[in-house]
């Protein structure tokens, strides 16, 4: 895909771009991040460096000290991925914000199909991308919306065992010493925790059931002062809240409680969230105030009181989805709306490895495939701001458009 800008877009991106080269402090490091960046964004299916440094450099003498440049400036050049990211979260985020405050983030994760063993963390695992055990990396993402635009902010790598307990393939993979081995959810609440830190907009937490099923991670969110909104499996269980507003001593799962509401008049009611394309998109919910059963010794009356919302699709039998929701102080219809902000999470990725290479990279080692990432996440914030003002990057417009030189 073919990025062109009208004239005041080129010089939004490219005082962007030079904003970034002060984050990066050097000239080499701007030149090889303005290759790099416009290479992304350019054409050319492939955006692996080989293939991007021969379409940007047209002399073929030159063209092995360029790869060579890139190389280094992606696996050895010591800047910082933290820094990059942050000034491009904020750089989108204010423009998203200028027509709607930031109402969700988003914990998910996606893989990334690898090709023998070295690539640092590759092993076969179960990837959703795929649907299946295959031999891949996976990667552990935050990103936040806003309704109109979904901005993924930070990427980690997940290092299975096989990774973090063999000291040989750390060594050659250069994986930094303080990496110990971590479930998905505690990478997730390490990106969240960098977010806080950042002081970035989050609203309400959205994920899936492979977070929500977490007891810890779920804590851990409350712990940050933040408010949640996640799918949990149908075997989690949860007290139900009595009439004297403590938990029953009755501990019973999301399935079993959605069941017996059932038969209840008037529990389910139907909420539509969003128009798709073949027409507006609704089911069924049921709401219930709840505390989750967890055997941590503690008393479950000292524990936070949630919904449960359960979800009735049509053409199902029964409910299918379940969620656990501390939001009090907005309406039912809005918290099933922001449950759903999660589905363009797929997309977003499509579009990141699609349109931007971002599991095209070909190096084998942690600093490289992050400091790749964070250009690939600087490319993806740009184009977010520029939809967000509404002069999305488009081949389509016909007039007045060059492609941006690249800057070097």
């Amino acid at each position: 895909m073919s990025y062109r800008f009208d004239t005041e877009a080129q010089q939004r991106v490219q005082d962007y771009g030079a904003k970034i080269g002060d984050v990066l402090g050097d000239d080499g490091r701007r030149a090889s991040f303005a290759l790099y960046f416009f290479g992304l964004l350019g054409e050319g299916e492939r955006k692996s460096v080989e293939p991007m440094v021969a379409r940007a450099v047209p002399d073929p003498d030159q063209l092995d000290a360029a790869h060579q440049r890139i190389l280094h400036f992606l696996n050895d050049s010591p800047w910082s991925d933290h820094e990059v990211r942050r000034f491009a979260a904020w750089y989108a985020i204010r423009a998203m914000e200028a027509k709607a405050p930031i109402d969700a983030s988003i914990i998910d994760d996606t893989g990334m199909l690898k090709q023998g063993k070295h690539s640092v963390g590759v092993q076969r695992q179960y990837t959703g991308s795929a649907g299946k055990i295959t031999n891949c990396q996976i990667a552990v993402s935050l990103s936040v919306a806003n309704g109109q635009e979904q901005l993924p902010l930070d990427f980690e790598l997940y290092l299975p065992r096989t990774w973090t307990d063999d000291a040989a393939r750390r060594k050659e993979a250069r994986i930094p010493g303080d990496i110990r081995f971590r479930t998905k959810p505690q990478i997730a609440l390490d990106l969240l925790r960098r977010a806080v830190a950042d002081e970035i907009p989050l609203g309400v937490l959205l994920a899936d059931c492979g977070y929500g099923n977490s007891f810890e991670f779920r804590k851990g969110v409350r712990e940050l002062g933040l408010d949640y909104a996640m799918a949990v499996d149908a075997t989690t269980n949860v007290f139900v809240l009595g009439d004297l507003r403590v938990p029953s001593s009755e501990k019973i799962s999301v399935r079993d409680l959605a069941l017996r509401l059932c038969y209840r008049k008037k529990t389910y009611r139907r909420v539509t969230w969003r128009e798709g394309t073949a027409g507006f998109l609704s089911a069924r919910f049921a709401f219930c105030r709840v505390v989750a059963a967890h055997d941590d010794g503690c008393d479950p009356a000292s524990r936070p009181v949630e919904w449960l919302v359960a979800e009735w699709p049509d053409g199902e039998v029964q409910p299918t989805k379940f969620y656990l929701v501390t939001l009090r102080s907005i309406g039912k219809k809005q918290i099933v709306r922001l449950i759903k902000e999660r589905w363009r999470t797929e997309r977003v990725y499509q579009d990141l490895k699609d349109e931007l290479g971002f599991d095209h990279f070909e190096g084998r080692r942690w600093p490289g495939w992050h400091h790749h990432v964070s250009v690939v996440l600087a490319a993806f914030a740009f184009i977010v701001a520029e939809h967000a003002r509404s002069f999305p990057p488009s081949a389509r417009r016909e007039a007045r458009h060059d492609e941006i030189a690249l800057a070097a």
